[in-house]
């Protein structure tokens, strides 16, 4: 997000029932998979009554619903999600380092995460961590965070920083290749590929010693678009069907005035470009104005 944000008019945002019976809409169309995200899914009004909706469809055409979120209200929230049917999320941890972690999340209070992970992972939620490689902010984290995962039962995925957004600080300063991010774990122990698929960008790892799996989503080094099979709802009701591109289609209306959801869904689903439009090459102007805040992670 930026330092400054324009938030969106009530009326301009969707329905805590409006996104549940998109969702549902989603499911008769052959989407499997949920994952509540944002911005910080867990603010949300109203969070509880659409998870447990959402959750009610598992078994019923939905096989997963998960949740990507920044841990400052996990704590509270965590036997909500357990009891809705959530088994799994991922927390954004970006370094272990306390001053660092302020600084890149501004506020952000680096004890109250541990504790709402903790508190996952008592409800019994299995945990997985997103930790983005940010040159000159995190490069000396990645073997401390893989300590923390090894002894806290957390999988680990590294990503590589997107131009999403205009921001105080260029992100061609902070971006580092992840090949260069693990170099320092290469040097420790040995890496091998594991042959596990979700339907996401990343690509998966074993480390030696240790029981985490690695995973790496490389948007701007090696291109993953050819296994990416996600789309992404927004608050306004407009699905993206590329995080990297601005072609969307707008569902709100139809969803309002009665028009014809399922023609418009099936047009997203079939609208999803080869490739996104990422690049970080000095001072470049980030591929779409909108934040990630704003899409979904």
């Amino acid at each position: 997000m930026a330092e400054d944000m324009t938030f969106l008019p009530k009326s301009a945002v969707l329905s805590i029932e409006e996104m549940g019976e998109l969702a549902e809409r989603f499911v008769a169309r052959g989407i499997r998979r949920i994952r509540l995200t944002g911005g910080e899914p867990l603010v949300r009004r109203g969070i509880d009554t659409l998870a447990m909706r959402l959750g009610a469809m598992i078994g019923h055409g939905l096989d997963e619903l998960t949740l990507t979120t920044n841990g400052m209200r996990l704590a509270e929230h965590a036997p909500m999600l357990d009891a809705a049917g959530v088994r799994r999320i991922n927390v954004s941890l970006d370094t272990l380092d306390k001053q660092a972690f302020q600084h890149i999340t501004r506020v952000g209070d680096l004890d109250v995460a541990l504790r709402g992970i903790d508190a996952a992972r008592s409800a019994g939620l299995a945990v997985k961590i997103n930790m983005v490689a940010l040159a000159g902010l995190n490069e000396d984290q990645l073997l401390p965070m893989l300590d923390y995962c090894t002894a806290n039962g957390c999988d680990l995925t590294l990503i590589e920083t997107m131009p999403l957004g205009d921001v105080e600080d260029d992100r061609s300063d902070h971006y580092i290749p992840l090949h260069h991010f693990i170099a320092p774990l290469r040097e420790a122990r040995a890496i091998y590929p594991v042959d596990k698929r979700t339907g996401g960008p990343a690509r998966y790892f074993a480390v030696e010693g240790s029981p985490v799996t690695l995973g790496l989503i490389t948007p701007l080094s090696d291109n993953f678009c050819t296994t990416c099979n996600r789309i992404r709802l927004t608050v306004e009701g407009r699905v993206y069907m590329c995080l990297g591109q601005d072609d969307h289609v707008d569902l709100r209306a139809a969803l309002r005035e009665g028009g014809d959801l399922d023609s418009l869904i099936d047009g997203a689903l079939a609208g999803k470009p080869r490739a996104h439009d990422f690049h970080i090459e000095g001072k470049s102007k980030p591929a779409v104005a909108r934040h990630m805040s704003a899409t979904g992670g």
